[in-house]
Protein backbone atom coordinates (compact mmCIF):
# COMPACT_ATOMS: atom_id res chain seq x y z
CA UNK A 1 0.00 0.00 0.00
CA UNK A 2 1.64 3.34 -0.93
CA UNK A 3 1.68 5.79 1.92
CA UNK A 4 0.69 9.38 0.23
CA UNK A 5 3.40 11.53 1.69
CA UNK A 6 2.05 15.55 3.60
CA UNK A 7 3.98 18.29 1.83
CA UNK A 8 4.93 20.29 5.20
CA UNK A 9 4.60 24.24 5.01
CA UNK A 10 7.21 26.32 6.75
CA UNK A 11 6.27 27.19 10.34
CA UNK A 12 6.94 28.79 13.21
CA UNK A 13 7.61 25.04 14.59
CA UNK A 14 10.62 25.27 12.73
CA UNK A 15 14.06 26.35 13.99
CA UNK A 16 14.81 27.54 10.65
CA UNK A 17 12.24 29.44 8.02
CA UNK A 18 14.30 30.84 4.97
CA UNK A 19 11.08 32.57 3.82
CA UNK A 20 11.67 34.93 7.10
CA UNK A 21 13.71 37.83 7.45
CA UNK A 22 15.91 38.28 10.76
CA UNK A 23 14.96 40.41 13.39
CA UNK A 24 17.83 43.29 12.12
CA UNK A 25 16.66 42.64 8.73
CA UNK A 26 13.40 43.42 9.21
CA UNK A 27 14.35 46.69 11.40
CA UNK A 28 16.29 48.06 8.12
CA UNK A 29 13.72 47.01 6.03
CA UNK A 30 10.96 49.47 8.24
CA UNK A 31 13.82 52.65 8.76
CA UNK A 32 14.42 52.71 5.30
CA UNK A 33 10.45 52.42 4.74
CA UNK A 34 9.93 55.81 6.47
CA UNK A 35 9.43 59.30 5.50
CA UNK A 36 9.73 61.89 9.15
CA UNK A 37 6.92 63.91 9.86
CA UNK A 38 7.39 67.51 8.51
CA UNK A 39 4.54 69.01 9.41
CA UNK A 40 4.26 71.26 12.54
CA UNK A 41 3.15 73.75 14.95
CA UNK A 42 3.70 75.98 17.10
CA UNK A 43 3.11 75.51 21.34
CA UNK A 44 3.22 77.59 24.24
CA UNK A 45 6.49 75.95 26.24
CA UNK A 46 4.64 74.39 28.75
CA UNK A 47 2.06 72.50 26.06
CA UNK A 48 5.62 71.33 24.75
CA UNK A 49 6.14 68.83 27.06
CA UNK A 50 7.28 65.22 25.56
CA UNK A 51 7.10 67.12 21.63
CA UNK A 52 9.35 66.67 19.17
CA UNK A 53 11.48 69.59 18.41
CA UNK A 54 11.05 71.03 15.05
CA UNK A 55 13.98 73.86 15.06
CA UNK A 56 17.18 73.92 16.41
CA UNK A 57 17.26 76.53 19.44
CA UNK A 58 19.63 79.33 19.09
CA UNK A 59 20.17 81.14 22.55
CA UNK A 60 19.20 84.82 21.93
CA UNK A 61 21.00 85.93 25.44
CA UNK A 62 23.93 84.97 27.74
CA UNK A 63 23.42 82.77 30.69
CA UNK A 64 23.74 84.12 33.27
CA UNK A 65 22.88 87.08 31.86
CA UNK A 66 25.57 89.06 33.96
CA UNK A 67 28.93 87.92 36.30
CA UNK A 68 26.85 86.75 39.32
CA UNK A 69 28.02 85.71 42.73
CA UNK A 70 27.83 81.63 43.74
CA UNK A 71 27.22 82.82 47.36
CA UNK A 72 26.66 84.81 50.28
CA UNK A 73 29.44 86.85 51.31
CA UNK A 74 31.57 89.77 50.27
CA UNK A 75 32.65 90.34 46.96
CA UNK A 76 36.41 92.39 46.86
CA UNK A 77 39.29 92.56 44.31
CA UNK A 78 41.73 89.48 44.26
CA UNK A 79 44.39 91.54 44.88
CA UNK A 80 43.08 92.01 48.28
CA UNK A 81 43.63 88.49 49.21
CA UNK A 82 46.04 88.07 51.99
CA UNK A 83 49.19 85.78 51.03
CA UNK A 84 49.02 84.98 54.43
CA UNK A 85 48.01 86.05 58.10
CA UNK A 86 44.40 87.91 57.77
CA UNK A 87 43.08 91.26 56.28
CA UNK A 88 40.76 93.84 56.86
CA UNK A 89 38.35 95.07 55.25
CA UNK A 90 36.17 98.25 54.80
CA UNK A 91 32.43 97.09 53.92
CA UNK A 92 31.17 100.33 52.02
CA UNK A 93 27.71 98.38 50.55
CA UNK A 94 25.07 95.77 49.80
CA UNK A 95 24.10 94.15 46.72
CA UNK A 96 21.57 91.91 45.86
CA UNK A 97 20.11 90.07 43.31
CA UNK A 98 17.58 92.46 42.50
CA UNK A 99 19.50 95.16 43.63
CA UNK A 100 22.95 95.77 42.19
CA UNK A 101 25.40 97.45 43.83
CA UNK A 102 25.98 100.91 42.04
CA UNK A 103 29.31 101.90 42.76
CA UNK A 104 32.85 100.92 42.08
CA UNK A 105 35.21 98.94 44.92
CA UNK A 106 38.23 100.40 45.53
CA UNK A 107 41.80 98.45 47.35
CA UNK A 108 41.46 97.99 50.80
CA UNK A 109 37.33 97.89 50.22
CA UNK A 110 34.35 94.96 49.71
CA UNK A 111 30.94 94.90 49.16
CA UNK A 112 28.33 92.56 50.88
CA UNK A 113 26.73 90.65 48.08
CA UNK A 114 24.00 87.84 48.20
CA UNK A 115 23.80 85.03 46.09
CA UNK A 116 23.16 86.11 42.18
CA UNK A 117 23.69 89.75 42.74
CA UNK A 118 25.79 91.35 39.54
CA UNK A 119 29.43 91.35 40.46
CA UNK A 120 30.24 95.38 41.33
CA UNK A 121 32.60 96.82 39.34
CA UNK A 122 36.23 96.60 40.66
CA UNK A 123 35.76 93.25 41.70
CA UNK A 124 36.55 89.71 40.99
CA UNK A 125 36.31 87.32 43.56
CA UNK A 126 33.59 86.53 46.49
CA UNK A 127 34.82 85.41 50.17
CA UNK A 128 31.61 83.25 51.13
CA UNK A 129 30.31 84.36 54.60
CA UNK A 130 31.07 81.49 57.02
CA UNK A 131 35.13 82.06 55.67
CA UNK A 132 34.95 85.84 57.22
CA UNK A 133 34.67 87.56 60.40
CA UNK A 134 32.97 90.34 61.04
CA UNK A 135 34.53 92.84 63.21
CA UNK A 136 31.44 95.71 63.03
CA UNK A 137 29.10 97.37 61.02
CA UNK A 138 32.14 98.93 58.57
CA UNK A 139 34.97 96.05 58.42
CA UNK A 140 35.21 92.21 57.78
CA UNK A 141 38.59 90.18 58.36
CA UNK A 142 39.23 87.40 56.11
CA UNK A 143 41.97 85.01 56.07
CA UNK A 144 45.25 83.40 53.37
CA UNK A 145 42.69 80.61 52.57
CA UNK A 146 41.13 81.67 49.54
CA UNK A 147 41.85 81.65 45.27
CA UNK A 148 41.14 84.44 42.78
CA UNK A 149 37.75 84.47 40.74
CA UNK A 150 36.57 81.68 43.86
CA UNK A 151 32.56 81.70 43.85
CA UNK A 152 31.88 83.84 40.82
CA UNK A 153 29.67 82.40 37.60
CA UNK A 154 30.54 84.33 34.90
CA UNK A 155 28.10 85.62 32.19
CA UNK A 156 27.52 82.92 29.48
CA UNK A 157 29.27 80.31 31.48
CA UNK A 158 26.06 78.16 31.12
CA UNK A 159 24.63 79.30 27.70
CA UNK A 160 26.38 81.73 25.12
CA UNK A 161 24.48 83.95 22.90
CA UNK A 162 23.84 82.79 20.11
CA UNK A 163 24.62 79.07 20.45
CA UNK A 164 22.97 76.29 19.68
CA UNK A 165 20.98 75.32 22.94
CA UNK A 166 18.91 72.07 21.65
CA UNK A 167 19.07 70.34 18.72
CA UNK A 168 16.22 69.44 16.41
CA UNK A 169 14.72 65.84 17.22
CA UNK A 170 14.44 66.16 20.64
CA UNK A 171 12.11 65.38 23.35
CA UNK A 172 11.24 67.95 25.17
CA UNK A 173 12.18 67.12 28.59
CA UNK A 174 11.11 68.69 32.20
CA UNK A 175 15.07 70.14 32.23
CA UNK A 176 14.83 71.22 28.61
CA UNK A 177 12.04 73.85 29.75
CA UNK A 178 13.48 75.16 32.11
CA UNK A 179 16.79 75.98 29.95
CA UNK A 180 14.18 77.37 27.61
CA UNK A 181 12.26 79.55 30.37
CA UNK A 182 15.89 80.98 31.12
CA UNK A 183 16.64 82.21 27.75
CA UNK A 184 13.10 83.96 27.81
CA UNK A 185 11.45 81.94 24.99
CA UNK A 186 7.46 81.67 25.33
CA UNK A 187 6.77 79.21 22.66
CA UNK A 188 8.57 76.89 20.59
CA UNK A 189 7.90 74.98 17.31
CA UNK A 190 7.29 70.81 17.27
CA UNK A 191 7.14 68.52 14.97
CA UNK A 192 3.16 67.22 14.80
CA UNK A 193 1.93 64.19 16.26
CA UNK A 194 1.89 60.83 14.36
CA UNK A 195 -1.72 59.78 14.23
CA UNK A 196 -1.91 56.24 14.44
CA UNK A 197 -5.18 54.26 13.72
CA UNK A 198 -5.66 50.37 14.90
CA UNK A 199 -7.97 47.77 15.04
CA UNK A 200 -8.41 44.34 16.10
CA UNK A 201 -9.89 41.57 13.26
CA UNK A 202 -11.63 38.16 14.53
CA UNK A 203 -15.02 37.09 14.45
CA UNK A 204 -14.24 35.86 18.34
CA UNK A 205 -13.73 39.03 19.78
CA UNK A 206 -15.82 40.64 22.24
CA UNK A 207 -15.51 44.24 23.51
CA UNK A 208 -15.79 44.50 27.69
CA UNK A 209 -19.17 44.96 28.72
CA UNK A 210 -20.60 42.05 26.32
CA UNK A 211 -21.19 38.57 27.17
CA UNK A 212 -19.37 35.93 26.04
CA UNK A 213 -20.54 33.36 23.77
CA UNK A 214 -18.53 29.48 23.14
CA UNK A 215 -15.72 30.34 21.67
CA UNK A 216 -15.40 33.74 22.69
CA UNK A 217 -12.83 35.96 24.40
CA UNK A 218 -12.47 39.51 25.67
CA UNK A 219 -10.13 42.03 22.63
CA UNK A 220 -7.04 42.71 25.19
CA UNK A 221 -5.16 43.73 22.38
CA UNK A 222 -6.73 46.94 21.52
CA UNK A 223 -5.81 47.48 25.49
CA UNK A 224 -2.20 47.53 25.12
CA UNK A 225 -2.52 48.55 22.07
CA UNK A 226 -3.81 51.68 23.45
CA UNK A 227 -1.52 51.80 26.34
CA UNK A 228 1.71 51.78 24.85
CA UNK A 229 0.23 54.56 22.35
CA UNK A 230 -0.33 56.48 24.97
CA UNK A 231 3.12 56.23 26.43
CA UNK A 232 4.20 57.42 22.66
CA UNK A 233 2.00 60.47 23.59
CA UNK A 234 0.66 60.09 19.38
CA UNK A 235 -2.39 61.25 18.23
CA UNK A 236 -4.79 57.78 18.85
CA UNK A 237 -7.31 56.83 16.95
CA UNK A 238 -9.41 53.26 18.03
CA UNK A 239 -11.47 51.96 15.39
CA UNK A 240 -12.61 49.04 17.66
CA UNK A 241 -13.33 45.30 16.23
CA UNK A 242 -13.82 43.93 12.64
CA UNK A 243 -15.21 41.15 11.25
CA UNK A 244 -13.27 38.72 9.30
CA UNK A 245 -15.35 39.86 6.03
CA UNK A 246 -13.73 41.20 3.08
CA UNK A 247 -15.70 44.24 2.35
CA UNK A 248 -15.66 45.13 6.37
CA UNK A 249 -11.74 44.62 5.89
CA UNK A 250 -11.38 46.82 2.97
CA UNK A 251 -13.32 49.27 4.16
CA UNK A 252 -11.35 49.73 7.59
CA UNK A 253 -8.33 49.60 6.06
CA UNK A 254 -9.37 52.89 3.06
CA UNK A 255 -10.46 54.75 6.24
CA UNK A 256 -7.60 54.08 8.44
CA UNK A 257 -5.08 55.12 5.89
CA UNK A 258 -7.37 58.16 5.30
CA UNK A 259 -6.92 59.00 9.03
CA UNK A 260 -3.52 58.00 10.01
CA UNK A 261 0.28 58.05 9.53
CA UNK A 262 0.74 55.08 10.81
CA UNK A 263 -1.91 51.79 10.98
CA UNK A 264 -2.15 48.77 13.18
CA UNK A 265 -4.01 45.67 13.18
CA UNK A 266 -3.76 42.27 15.29
CA UNK A 267 -4.60 39.27 14.08
CA UNK A 268 -5.13 38.21 11.12
CA UNK A 269 -2.33 37.88 9.65
CA UNK A 270 -0.61 34.34 10.38
CA UNK A 271 -0.67 31.31 7.67
CA UNK A 272 -4.35 30.60 5.89
CA UNK A 273 -5.74 33.80 7.46
CA UNK A 274 -2.84 35.81 5.18
CA UNK A 275 -4.09 34.25 2.10
CA UNK A 276 -7.56 35.61 3.49
CA UNK A 277 -6.42 39.31 4.15
CA UNK A 278 -3.31 39.12 1.35
CA UNK A 279 -5.62 40.41 -1.78
CA UNK A 280 -7.18 43.58 0.28
CA UNK A 281 -3.43 44.26 0.97
CA UNK A 282 -1.84 44.08 -1.86
CA UNK A 283 -5.26 45.84 -3.84
CA UNK A 284 -4.31 48.73 -1.71
CA UNK A 285 -0.98 49.06 -0.86
CA UNK A 286 2.42 47.59 -1.27
CA UNK A 287 3.58 44.25 1.46
CA UNK A 288 7.00 44.61 2.34
CA UNK A 289 7.25 41.70 4.57
CA UNK A 290 5.03 38.91 6.46
CA UNK A 291 7.37 36.71 8.84
CA UNK A 292 10.03 37.28 10.72
CA UNK A 293 12.31 34.07 12.58
CA UNK A 294 11.56 35.38 15.65
CA UNK A 295 10.09 34.17 18.76
CA UNK A 296 6.88 35.19 19.65
CA UNK A 297 6.01 37.12 16.80
CA UNK A 298 6.79 35.33 13.56
CA UNK A 299 3.86 36.14 11.76
CA UNK A 300 4.19 40.31 11.53
CA UNK A 301 3.39 42.11 8.26
CA UNK A 302 5.01 45.31 7.27
CA UNK A 303 4.21 47.61 4.37
CA UNK A 304 2.45 50.73 3.21
CA UNK A 305 -1.11 51.25 2.69
CA UNK A 306 -1.59 54.32 0.45
CA UNK A 307 1.21 56.62 2.41
CA UNK A 308 0.41 55.19 5.60
CA UNK A 309 2.63 52.97 7.33
CA UNK A 310 0.71 49.50 8.17
CA UNK A 311 2.50 47.04 11.03
CA UNK A 312 0.13 43.69 10.79
CA UNK A 313 0.83 42.12 14.35
CA UNK A 314 0.20 39.15 15.49
CA UNK A 315 -2.89 37.58 17.40
CA UNK A 316 -1.65 36.48 20.62
CA UNK A 317 -1.56 39.38 23.22
CA UNK A 318 2.26 38.27 24.42
CA UNK A 319 3.23 38.94 20.46
CA UNK A 320 1.42 41.73 19.95
CA UNK A 321 3.39 43.79 22.83
CA UNK A 322 6.56 42.06 21.68
CA UNK A 323 6.71 43.38 18.10
CA UNK A 324 5.24 46.58 19.35
CA UNK A 325 8.29 47.30 21.54
CA UNK A 326 10.69 45.90 18.61
CA UNK A 327 9.14 47.30 15.67
CA UNK A 328 6.31 49.96 15.83
CA UNK A 329 7.45 51.32 18.78
CA UNK A 330 10.88 52.64 17.22
CA UNK A 331 9.69 53.74 13.95
CA UNK A 332 7.29 55.73 15.61
CA UNK A 333 10.37 57.01 17.48
CA UNK A 334 11.91 57.61 13.85
CA UNK A 335 8.70 59.20 12.39
CA UNK A 336 7.97 61.41 14.83
CA UNK A 337 11.55 63.05 15.22
CA UNK A 338 13.58 61.99 12.14
CA UNK A 339 16.27 60.54 14.39
CA UNK A 340 16.68 56.69 15.55
CA UNK A 341 16.76 55.95 19.13
CA UNK A 342 19.16 52.85 20.17
CA UNK A 343 16.78 50.83 22.52
CA UNK A 344 19.14 50.37 25.94
CA UNK A 345 20.34 47.29 26.65
CA UNK A 346 22.42 45.84 29.71
CA UNK A 347 24.03 42.82 31.06
CA UNK A 348 22.77 40.78 33.79
CA UNK A 349 23.66 37.27 35.50
CA UNK A 350 20.49 35.12 34.49
CA UNK A 351 19.69 33.45 37.47
CA UNK A 352 17.19 30.60 35.84
CA UNK A 353 18.07 28.45 33.00
CA UNK A 354 16.61 29.17 29.44
CA UNK A 355 15.96 27.25 27.02
CA UNK A 356 16.02 28.82 23.20
CA UNK A 357 15.36 26.91 19.97
CA UNK A 358 18.29 28.18 17.20
CA UNK A 359 17.63 29.95 14.35
CA UNK A 360 15.27 32.17 15.54
CA UNK A 361 15.83 35.26 17.88
CA UNK A 362 13.66 35.37 20.92
CA UNK A 363 12.22 37.95 23.28
CA UNK A 364 11.78 36.17 26.99
CA UNK A 365 9.88 37.95 29.36
CA UNK A 366 12.25 38.63 32.70
CA UNK A 367 12.46 40.38 36.07
CA UNK A 368 14.88 42.83 36.40
CA UNK A 369 16.55 43.59 39.81
CA UNK A 370 19.39 45.36 41.24
CA UNK A 371 21.44 43.74 44.32
CA UNK A 372 22.80 45.73 47.39
CA UNK A 373 26.02 44.98 45.66
CA UNK A 374 24.45 47.04 42.66
CA UNK A 375 24.82 44.11 40.13
CA UNK A 376 21.95 43.41 37.85
CA UNK A 377 19.92 40.19 37.87
CA UNK A 378 17.02 38.75 35.70
CA UNK A 379 15.17 35.86 36.19
CA UNK A 380 12.36 34.66 33.94
CA UNK A 381 9.05 35.60 34.39
CA UNK A 382 7.21 32.50 34.18
CA UNK A 383 5.66 30.74 31.56
CA UNK A 384 6.63 32.30 27.96
CA UNK A 385 3.60 31.35 26.05
CA UNK A 386 2.90 33.14 23.26
CA UNK A 387 -0.67 33.56 24.97
CA UNK A 388 0.81 33.58 28.70
CA UNK A 389 -0.74 37.93 29.34
CA UNK A 390 1.22 37.55 33.05
CA UNK A 391 4.82 36.92 31.36
CA UNK A 392 4.65 40.31 29.97
CA UNK A 393 2.58 41.99 33.23
CA UNK A 394 4.75 40.49 35.65
CA UNK A 395 7.98 41.64 33.86
CA UNK A 396 10.14 44.95 33.30
CA UNK A 397 12.06 43.59 30.79
CA UNK A 398 13.21 41.31 27.93
CA UNK A 399 15.74 39.05 27.87
CA UNK A 400 17.15 38.81 24.74
CA UNK A 401 18.40 35.48 23.08
CA UNK A 402 20.38 36.03 19.39
CA UNK A 403 19.79 33.06 16.82
CA UNK A 404 22.69 31.20 17.50
CA UNK A 405 22.84 31.15 21.30
CA UNK A 406 23.41 28.82 23.59
CA UNK A 407 21.73 27.41 26.38
CA UNK A 408 21.44 29.91 29.30
CA UNK A 409 22.61 28.04 32.13
CA UNK A 410 21.68 29.29 35.92
CA UNK A 411 24.67 32.05 36.80
CA UNK A 412 25.37 33.15 33.05
CA UNK A 413 25.44 36.68 31.95
CA UNK A 414 22.58 37.50 29.20
CA UNK A 415 21.78 40.73 27.33
CA UNK A 416 18.23 42.72 29.07
CA UNK A 417 16.36 45.56 27.84
CA UNK A 418 14.56 46.99 30.04
CA UNK A 419 10.46 48.13 29.14
CA UNK A 420 10.52 52.08 27.48
CA UNK A 421 14.11 52.44 27.89
CA UNK A 422 15.78 54.44 25.08
CA UNK A 423 19.81 56.37 24.53
CA UNK A 424 18.75 59.61 22.77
Amino acid sequence: MQIEQILLQPSCADDVDTESLRVHEARQHIRDAITPICDYEKLPLRNALGRILMDDIISPINVPAHTNSAMDGIALSCKDLPASGSHTLRLIGTAYAGVPFKGECQTGECVRIMTGAPMPRGTDTVVMQEHMQIIDDHNVRIGSTHRAGQNVRQAGEDIHKAAEVIQAGRCITPADLAVLASLGIAEITVRRRPRVAFFSTGDELRSIGESLGEGEIFDSNRYSLYGMLTHLGVEIIDMGVVRDEPNALREAFRRATTLADVVITSGGVSVGEADYIKPILDELGNIDFWKIAMKPGRPLTFGKLGNALFFGLPGNPVAVMVTFYQFVQPAIHYLSSGQFRQPLTIKATCTSPLHNRPGRFEFQRGILHQTAEGEFEVMRSGKQGSGILTSMSHANCFILLAEDQAPVLAGDTVIVQPFDNYLS
